[in-house]
């Protein structure tokens, strides 16, 4: 018998109150190495339009529910029932065969199209627990049944809600009930044997989205698939890409082709063809023949075939735990592959990260270089800002007194400034204006290199809609003047913190600071690489005379140095302006941290996990070559399924069916029916 918790037993935990059977350790730890992948998947984010992005999305989500919803719960309560999973197409009579095969009316068949909606979980009455909390689906509320009856008709009485929902079974923040899509109907039935349970799942071609994800996702938490289709629909596209899924990572499957017609033997027969070419070629096949409903179920002997096979799986312990392994194993092995393809989808997201970061710091660095040009080959010194400084220094006195000797000029120099502070302002503004011209044009240029190379990128192109990004925005030009004018102030700063450097010029110097910080900012300027013509002489000549007056001051040394300074503070207040348009582009990638999401952390937990499995594997089979043969258990009593004792009919319908009517007994039967016989 399949040990259940005892209810009776002193100090046993309250299930229904959310906990579940205690498990042994598996010892290999691959429990553990799960729970990390879990966690990795989890952390794993795609958010980028990347190569194959979506389908590797969908397979996020499809891995980490089935780590939630089948294989974690699997592993830490392996004494659950096991769990078949009755699905298929739309119309196929799904809920007609589990209410034909229980007798009663369990889930309601519908003629409206979707028809199952709530997948509904039947289970014997001593099992209620396993399926009680959230143990296993947990994305979905539990509603349950009064009276232990069964029937579709019976009163709701009690409802679990998932995690995240409130015992209402609304969520928090006063969002609306879980849909009924997103509920799980338990209902009792004593007609199934006790370590079984049926899930009657939504229709995997709904015409609703959410159904059709809720499907694939409940079979993702089967032990055991019971595929339903008809002798119309076998063949339909949408079935196969589930069964092909399933027999990649060798799930059980069991096919049922509902409603053949009488004559029709070469619908089962291709359909068996079929399975042989998809992998499912150990699968069996039940035929069920087109027949009247009576009180909406099938003849008893139209599925004889199934209950039976239910039955006698239902009594062998050693049976549900072959199917349990197989089927367990398969999804470890095709959750490490996934795992590799998921990493590899996250380099890809980290690749697309730096390409397009590339692209944003290419553009910005230009400008920069571009502004440090413009302010350094002359090209400044032209315009209003020659203007103005020609205005400033004169000709006549200040050109007499560099031919006639330093000391004379020096004099000059400190009459000069003080007396004719005021022009020096004009000067400064000249220079703001000019250098607010570069640095504007240069950061447009770069904003729009960027939103082209991210234009023409899949996965930048994504993240342009809706952003004016192609423009700098109306802000930028306060916030360049901004630092144009702490730029001045900087020099000016220079100038007075060398000043009081050299005792013997302080008091000369003290109404000159105006008028040497603009002389170093014109020598700041000073090539000529950029000017032509009439300009290289006038500029030169600036230029020289801007050092030479600042020489007479400072002397050589110390104007090479304020020089350097005075570049260098200049190039970070503009580094910090393109900076700051770069991140409006960077800030977007920031926010989806796809830099974070390269696979090397991914793909190390996936290797856990093969080496745990591997060795769950080993300890399993030397467990099972000492330990003795388990056969068949004695069933909890039940009223049994229907159509169990019937003669079956259709045996004429598929070649080989009648095996399956046969005792469970039977030498070779189950390890035929598991995959474990030869093709």
């Amino acid at each position: 018998m399949t040990e259940q918790p005892d209810d009776a037993a002193p100090g046993a935990p309250d299930l229904a109150a959310g906990s579940e059977p205690a498990e042994p350790g598996d010892g290999s730890g691959l429990t553990g190495a799960l729970e990390v992948l879990r966690a990795r998947l989890g952390a794993l984010r795609l958010p980028l339009e990347t190569s194959g992005a979506e389908t590797a999305r969908t397979e996020l989500r499809r891995a980490t529910d089935q780590l939630d919803d089948y294989l974690l719960p699997r592993l830490r309560s392996q004494k659950a029932p096991l769990l078949v999973v009755v699905g298929g197409s739309t119309g196929a009579g799904k809920s007609t065969l589990v209410n034909s095969i229980l007798g009663e009316r369990v889930t309601q068949p519908g003629v409206l199209r979707p028809t199952t909606r709530a997948p509904v979980l039947v289970h014997h009455p001593l099992d209620a627990r396993w399926f009680s909390t959230d143990r296993v689906l947990q994305g979905l509320a539990r509603v349950t049944t009064s009276g232990g009856t069964g029937t579709a008709a019976a009163q709701d009485t009690a409802q679990v809600p998932s995690p995240g929902s409130t015992p209402g079974g609304g969520t928090p923040g006063g969002a609306t009930p879980a849909e009924p899509s997103r509920t799980l109907r338990l209902v009792p039935s004593d007609s199934l044997p006790k370590g079984l349970a049926l899930l009657d799942a939504p229709d995997i071609d709904s015409v609703d989205t959410a159904n059709r994800e809720l499907a694939a996702q409940l079979l993702g938490a089967a032990d055991l698939w019971l595929f339903v289709t008809t002798s119309a629909r076998y063949a339909d596209a949408v079935p196969w890409d589930l069964l092909l899924q399933a027999a990649g990572r060798k799930a059980q499957v069991a096919m049922v082709l509902d409603r053949v017609d009488p004559g029709a033997e070469a619908t089962a027969d291709d359909l068996r063809d079929m399975m042989v070419e998809h992998g499912l070629a150990d699968s069996p096949l039940f035929v069920i023949p087109e027949a009247e409903l009576v009180d909406g179920m099938l003849p008893e002997e139209g599925v004889s075939d199934v209950s039976r096979w239910l039955t006698g799986l239902g009594g062998d312990a050693e049976a549900r735990g072959r199917v349990i392994a197989a089927t367990r194993d398969g999804v470890v092995d095709s959750l490490v592959v996934r795992a590799g393809s998921l990493a590899d989808a996250a380099d890809e997201q980290q690749a697309a990260d730096v390409r397009l970061r590339h692209v944003v710091d290419r553009a910005y660095a230009d400008a920069v270089a571009q502004v440090t040009a413009a302010t350094s080959d002359g090209a400044l010194l032209r315009g209003e800002v020659l203007a103005r400084w020609q205005d400033f220094v004169g000709t006549g006195e200040f050109f007499r007194a560099v031919e006639e000797g330093i000391g004379r000029f020096r004099d000059a120099v400190a009459g000069f400034f003080r007396g004719k502070p005021k022009a020096a302002p004009q000067v400064e503004q000249a220079i703001a204006h000019g250098l607010e011209s570069v640095v504007l044009d240069a950061a447009e240029e770069a904003a729009e290199r960027s939103y082209q190379g991210w234009r023409g990128d899949t996965a930048g192109a994504a993240l342009l809609e809706g952003l004016e990004l192609s423009r700098t925005p109306a802000a930028l030009r306060g916030e360049v003047t901004g630092q144009i004018r702490g730029w001045q102030g900087d020099v000016l700063e220079l100038v007075r913190e060398q000043g009081s450097a050299k005792r013997g010029t302080a008091r000369a110097l003290s109404l000159g600071v105006n008028g040497l910080g603009v002389a170093l900012m014109v020598f700041v300027f000073a090539s000529t690489g950029g000017l032509t013509g009439v300009e290289v002489g006038i500029a030169g000549g600036s230029a020289v005379l801007a050092q030479r007056v600042l020489e007479a001051v400072f002397g050589e040394d110390a104007v090479r140095r304020l020089a350097v300074q005075a570049r260098d503070r200049l190039r970070a207040r503009i580094q910090a302006v393109m900076d700051g348009q770069a991140a409006r582009y960077t800030a977007q990638l920031d926010a989806l941290g796809s830099a974070e999401a390269g696979g090397d952390r991914l793909r190390a937990a996936a290797d856990a996990v093969a080496s745990a499995a591997s060795a769950e594997r080993r300890a399993r089979v030397r467990a099972a070559e000492t330990a003795p043969g388990a056969g068949a258990e004695d069933l909890t009593p039940s009223s049994g399924l229907r159509g169990v004792h019937a003669r079956p009919a259709g045996e004429n319908l598929a070649k080989g069916r009648t095996d399956l009517a046969e005792e469970p007994a039977r030498k070779g039967f189950w390890k035929r029916l598991f995959g474990e016989g030869d093709r």
